[in-house]
């Protein structure tokens, strides 16, 4: 076959990629073209994202990519929740605001005086987290009515920006279905839900199959970029559906983490899983390529240390992760735990202050070293990933031998290592960009380049060094897990 390039779009939390994916049929090449960063802006009040810039950095990815040879599609995957509004005329009413914004503060409280979260699991399968779309759009009812009033359309962040590139409107599957206003039975909106929540009904776009092609990049972004009108395909937009896409697993049933920002752990299964059971231990039923089903749980991940480094720079002192895991390591093991997942810890701020007042509200010792405080968070992590797999093999009723960790986090040996050992079993390490080759495959899959997932993920375990991490001391993470579950919920 010819060669294969298609060009791929993905944003995370802090920053955004373009990479040019070349597939000869046999291996997929990645070539990293153009980064630039994604910071969100505060005005007043409010936490936004700049979208008008974050267009303007695809567009650069798109010129970049010319220059290198051209390709023949987009696509675009980033993280989940937010969205943008359009007015009348197909204008953005307002930036798109932040997940971690106050606006979501007391918002599962209110939507819990209209539908019990009993029903609303039993409906939507999706976590309980208050930044998730239904909050979102629940605070603009009660807070700025007149915004929501004005709205034609809500396009999640992909979908908005495959807007702009080729004005069409649609909601990809994936995307859609972190919003919590998705029925998983029948995989469109649940319009019973919206009505109840007293959503406008209109402002839902057409919810469409992952791989759907999209469209064309429009007319006059072409002639601007100079540029043929290539192919939009609608990849796995939520980027955690990309990266699962891509978890290089030869079996059916694997446990996954894909680390950043946010660790995702959980399974893939073909149909929802909406017991009682799922709904205590508070895991999520995300949607994924050809309708299956990523049953997991959100965890704060490396969000934990990385705006700890922030806290210690605007504080006048600067290290490398490579500095702040040495001194992990120079520090003494399981002396204090953190639940990662507190309410303390959601949003910007002073997170090593935080963590001490944790300990201290429960009773631990209060770690006062940035090593200290890094081995904390580490440890911490590591134990919730026990906690949480060990939930998600009582709800499938299923034991998984191993757990492949994908995405950033898997440049951060010293937590690999630590989740062997505190889940007792082996980590499979890669790959790092699996985001991006998820995207990138659901491209070749939409052209027929590539015939199955199952190809797919053949062909990148084959292409991507894959690290192996054995358990070395899970006696002693055992020995501290007790203390650890004590914590959890506090």
């Amino acid at each position: 076959m010819s060669e294969k390039r298609v060009l791929a779009f993905d944003f995370g939390a802090s920053s955004g990629r373009a990479i040019l994916g070349t597939f000869d049929g046999e291996r997929i090449s990645l070539n990293e073209i153009h980064r630039f960063l994604n910071e969100p802006v505060k005005v007043g009040d409010t936490l936004y994202w700049d979208i008008l810039r974050l267009f303007h950095e695809i567009k650069q990815g798109i010129l970049k990519a010319k220059h290198l040879g051209g390709f023949d599609s987009i696509g675009i995957d980033t993280w989940g929740v937010d969205f943008g509004l359009l007015g009348c005329d197909g204008a953005l009413l307002e930036n798109p605001v932040h997940y971690r914004d106050e606006r979501n503060n007391g918002m599962i409280e209110e939507a819990d005086k209209i539908i019990s979260r009993e029903e609303l699991y039993s409906l939507t399968g999706i976590q309980f987290i208050q930044f998730n779309t239904l909050y979102q759009l629940l605070s603009l009812k009660l807070k700025r009515p007149h915004i929501l009033e004005r709205a034609k359309k809500l396009l999640f962040m992909p979908d908005l920006m495959s807007y702009m590139l080729t004005g069409e409107i649609f909601s990809e599957y994936s995307i859609a279905t972190t919003s919590q206003l998705v029925d998983l039975k029948t995989g469109e909106w649940s319009y019973s839900l919206i009505d109840r929540m007293g959503f406008p009904r209109e402002i839902f776009a057409p919810i469409i199959k992952t791989g759907t092609e999209i469209g064309r990049l429009r007319a006059d972004i072409a002639e601007e970029l100079g540029i043929d009108r290539v192919r939009v395909i609608a990849v796995a937009g939520h980027d955690t559906q990309s990266a699962v896409t891509a978890v290089p697993s030869l079996n059916k049933d694997f446990a996954f983490i894909s680390s950043g920002t946010w660790s995702l752990l959980g399974t893939e299964t073909d149909s929802p899983i909406l017991t009682k059971e799922a709904m205590e231990f508070n895991i999520t039923n995300e949607g994924g390529y050809n309708r299956s089903i990523a049953f997991l749980k959100n965890i704060c991940g490396l969000w934990l240390i990385q705006e700890s480094r922030r806290q210690w720079i605007r504080e006048g002192e600067e290290h490398s992760y490579a500095e702040l895991e040495k001194f992990a390591l120079q520090s003494e093991p399981f002396k204090c735990f953190i639940d990662p997942d507190a309410k303390d810890f959601l949003s910007h701020g002073d997170l090593p202050n935080r963590i001490r007042e944790f300990c201290r509200r429960t009773g631990q010792y209060v770690p006062e070293s940035k090593g200290e405080i890094v081995r904390c968070i580490y440890e911490s992590l590591a134990m919730k990933y026990k906690y949480t797999l060990l939930g998600i093999e009582k709800c499938t009723k299923k034991v998984y031998d191993k757990i492949h960790i994908v995405g950033g986090g898997v440049k951060d040996g010293l937590l690999s290592s630590m989740t062997a050992d505190s889940c007792a079993r082996p980590v499979h390490a890669g790959p790092i960009e699996a985001a991006v080759l998820g995207n990138i495959a659901v491209q070749l899959l939409a052209d027929g380049s590539i015939e199955s997932i199952e190809k797919a993920r053949e062909i990148i375990s084959r292409c991507e060094d894959i690290k192996v991490y054995e358990p070395k001391n899970p006696a002693a993470f055992d020995a501290a897990y007790d203390r650890f579950c004590g914590i959890v919920g506090k």
